[in-house]
């Protein structure tokens, strides 16, 4: 049985981060307030072990949620301790963790080796240091570009995470951030549109009027946009859209538990339209696990494209792989 790649999360809260961003309240985005131990960690390996679904080619324990290098030094050491056993016994391939680039240096980077981290995310979220301002990051972009390039330098995969629709950003502005990303060269990139939360200072820019999300259909073209930006750089995109968040913390924006791959179709629609110009009927080859991306949600694509005349039926081929497609011209 070949397995994906899977990542074991732990869920350290908000207890390491200096700043309380504007559209930030971590309690409802990873579900907890517990802090987690090293008896969690060794628990949650166990667990996913016992499921039979990650391999030890494939898996890794993946501290999320938090600021994780900013954490008391005594419980990051812990926690690390207990998740590098696992990693030293061959049941996992490494650790990963997400991080601010302000609490990035050369001392946190050796104990990060020592205890077997192979891959590091920063938060960079914008690189404009009036949005980052604005949203009270307390970090600037330089911030990110000189931690990424001590990642790098000390043989760590780095991930970059980027937010769109933040409060005093545009989609002009988006899109320079996902420049100055590409610049750096991550290994990886996570795309996440913003959305308002209870509890947060954008919850009450939005409540007077002073901040406005995105919509769902904006939110995704821009970042499918900046999708393909960033994959024909040749950075890998593995995340677009936040996991989960309480349905009763939600207030305002672009979420949709699917909003990946309302992306995904929405870069197949516009290939296709780059690919096809005379009205009539097409029939449209993709691969089998992207036929329903290629329709579209309650078969939007199909209904948008005969609107403008072209009349589509989609077929899977196998040779075709991931969002590429093929277009035939029926007479």
């Amino acid at each position: 049985m070949k397995h994906r790649h899977s990542n074991i999360s732990i869920f350290v809260p908000h207890i390491g981060c200096p700043n309380m961003c504007s559209f930030c309240n971590q309690r409802y985005i990873t579900g907890t307030c517990k802090a987690p131990h090293g008896s969690d960690v060794e628990a949650a390996v166990k667990t996913a072990v016992k499921s039979g679904k990650c391999s030890p080619q494939n898996t890794e324990i993946a501290f999320f949620g938090g600021s994780f290098t900013a954490i008391n030094r005594t419980y990051m050491v812990e926690l690390l301790k207990t998740a590098a056993a696992f990693v030293e016994d061959g049941i996992v391939s490494g650790i990963r963790i997400s991080t601010r680039p302000d609490a990035i240096d050369k001392e946190i980077l050796g104990i990060l080796k020592k205890y077997h981290v192979t891959s590091i995310e920063l938060g960079a979220q914008s690189m404009d240091d009036r949005v980052l301002k604005m949203n009270n990051r307390g970090h600037t972009a330089e911030d990110v570009v000189n931690a990424s390039r001590l990642i790098k330098e000390e043989g760590f995969s780095l991930g970059l995470q980027m937010m769109t629709g933040l409060y005093g950003d545009s989609d002009e502005q988006a899109v320079k951030t996902a420049e100055k990303i590409i610049a750096v060269k991550p290994d990886t990139v996570r795309i996440y549109p913003t959305i308002v939360l209870k509890g947060t200072d954008l919850a009450a820019l939005y409540a007077d009027g002073i901040y406005r999300p995105q919509t769902l259909d904006k939110a995704v073209r821009l970042a499918s946009g900046l999708y393909c930006m960033f994959e024909n750089a040749g950075v890998r995109v593995i995340r677009l859209g936040l996991h989960s968040i309480e349905k009763d913390a939600y207030i305002a924006g672009p979420w949709h538990p699917a909003f990946s791959e309302l992306c995904q179709s929405q870069i197949m629609l516009n290939r296709l339209l780059a690919g096809i110009h005379d009205k009539g009927k097409y029939t449209v080859f993709v691969s089998p696990s992207s036929v329903s991306k290629m329709i579209g949600q309650s078969r939007k694509n199909i209904i948008f494209l005969k609107t403008r005349g072209y009349d589509c039926i989609v077929q899977p081929d196998d040779s075709i792989k991931g969002l590429d497609l093929k277009v035939r011209k029926e007479v």
